[in-house]
């Protein structure tokens, strides 16, 4: 028996072992659960031609590092809120308020405006990017691939990449892989359909949903393929969103747009939602999980409300981001969806850098023997 036949058998048998009961509850045999880690991935097609990938792991913000941070940050790193805030209101025996000061700068942070900074910024530079290419179009803002494609759009890298919290010594990056994993209100699956192979096909539906269940942890802490996710169809409507793609060499791409995702971010604050326009996906696949990016146009004000709501300025002051002089330069470099009033940008492209892992898509019904999982 081949390994694809094989692996199909063991997929047969996960179906009709659970009827009714969401695969990640269930102590299956090794064998089953690493099944597709042993598929033909030049030319493995899931069962039912359906598979899903839920995010565990929020990379970065689009932010390409190199190891001396000269190409993108040639001029050095940002400061941070106590770097400005000693600028600002030096030792000097002076008599000042409170009023004045910490309540000044945190409503410099929580009103802000696009007034010129009093405090050089400096944006991130070079010639790559994260990213994918969102208007179709090649221009001098432009970045471009690792792996050679053009006019890769990723403004937003220029806002964050400088910034010390953004980058690999910062703590976003450990903190908010955290929260994805752990806060429930943070899960999210694409799920793909219509898939003949996972190597390469013309066409599937990728289809995004906020979903209900914890991840499946292994006994060191990573995280599983073969668990499940149950869609909220409920309170999650709203996030429910779908778009056209391909595989090419195993490689999902979008070939048409999400209208939007929405991003639920629960951090140490309220929850809020990054909303993407025109959003597109571009991750490299195998059976057992995912990695890549979700790019588009982010609203700025909402990705600016999240961003305050999820690191207070005590916390981001670890990794010198100063909202107040990020908020100026989200504004300067927004490039797209123009206010019909002033003219003025009200969106800036941008990426996320994810990692997911395979589960199982369970919709309403299907623990009754509908879905892809349950018996046949």
């Amino acid at each position: 028996m081949n390994d694809l036949h094989h692996d199909r058998d063991w997929n047969s048998l996960i179906r009709r072992a659970t009827r009714g009961v969401a695969l990640g509850a269930l102590l299956l045999p090794a064998a089953a659960m690493a099944a597709p880690a042993a598929a033909t991935e030049a030319d493995w097609a899931p069962p039912d031609g359906r598979i899903g990938y839920v995010v565990w792991h929020e990379v970065s913000w689009g932010v390409r590092e190199t190891p001396d941070h000269k190409e993108e940050c040639p001029n050095g790193f940002n400061i941070g809120p106590r770097e400005q805030f000693a600028e600002l209101f030096p030792k000097d025996g002076k008599k000042r308020s409170l009023t004045e000061t910490q309540l000044m700068r945190e409503a410099a942070i929580w009103d802000p405006d696009a007034t010129p900074d009093e405090f050089e910024f400096h944006e991130a530079t070079g010639r790559y990017a994260l990213g994918v290419d969102l208007d179709g179009k090649v221009s001098p803002e432009d970045f471009e691939s690792d792996d050679g494609r053009k006019g890769i759009d990723n403004q937003l890298f220029r806002v964050v990449g400088c910034v010390r919290n953004y980058r690999q010594e910062g703590e976003l990056g450990i903190i908010t892989t955290k929260w994805r994993a752990q806060k429930a209100f943070n899960r999210i699956v694409f799920e793909l359909t219509g898939v003949d192979s996972l190597r390469n096909d013309p066409e599937v539906t990728i289809t995004y949903y906020r979903t209900l269940d914890t991840l499946l942890a292994g006994p060191t802490g990573n995280f599983l393929p073969g668990g499940s996710q149950r869609v909220d169809s409920r309170w999650g409507k709203r996030f429910i969103s779908s778009a056209k793609g391909r595989i090419v060499d195993g490689v999902l791409e979008t070939t048409q747009p999400f209208k939007q995702i929405l991003v639920p971010e629960d951090g140490m604050g309220d929850p809020a939602i990054i909303i993407y326009k025109d959003a597109q996906v571009r991750f490299k696949l195998t059976p057992e999980g995912a990695e890549g990016v979700l790019a588009g146009f982010l609203d700025v004000e909402q990705w600016y409300y999240a961003m305050n709501t999820a690191w207070a300025t005590h916390h981001a002051a670890y990794g010198q981001a100063s909202a107040a002089s990020m908020y100026k330069a989200l504004r300067r470099l927004a490039d797209a969806y123009p206010d019909p009033k002033t003219g003025e940008n009200t969106a800036i492209s941008g990426a996320q850098d994810f990692k997911l892992v395979q589960v199982y898509v369970i919709h309403d019904g299907e623990e009754q023997g509908s879905g892809s999982i349950a018996a046949r």
